[in-house]
């Protein structure tokens, strides 16, 4: 857990170059009114559940971003922590990954085209704050 508090209304779940995307987001979020939790799921396997379980029943809401495919990753492996639906909640869930095979670009340029830069985690962590 890099950033939380009991005011958290979003967590943000990042591996790898997006965590520092995501602690970033979070930054944009409080200036906009919104607190966010951000943890480091640096481990797929094994993966921190205990935190994530934690984080569904206090926020209720889930941004993970990665920079790797969204089958068989980061938000997946999130998403098979609740699958079996015996947590006393289960968090609404919006993937972050890369979608589309990336050109040639800047690191920046290629977060941005993703879609998992911090202005994109921004954006999907206010929508699912005002759901």
């Amino acid at each position: 857990m890099l950033r939380s508090s009991t005011d958290d209304q979003v967590t943000i779940a990042a591996a790898g170059i997006t965590v520092h995307e995501a602690l970033s987001a979070a930054s944009q979020l409080a200036a906009r009114g919104v607190s966010a939790r951000v943890i480091d799921l640096y481990s797929v396997k094994p993966i921190d559940a205990a935190t994530l379980r934690q984080a569904a029943r206090d926020t209720g809401r889930i941004v993970t971003v990665e920079d790797h495919w969204a089958e068989g990753g980061l938000g997946d492996a999130v998403l098979e922590v609740f699958a079996d639906g015996t947590d006393e909640v289960l968090p609404i869930v919006r993937t972050l990954a890369v979608r589309d095979m990336p050109g040639s670009a800047s690191p920046e340029d290629q977060l941005a085209d993703a879609g998992i830069d911090a202005r994109a985690i921004t954006s999907a962590a206010l929508t699912l704050a005002r759901a």
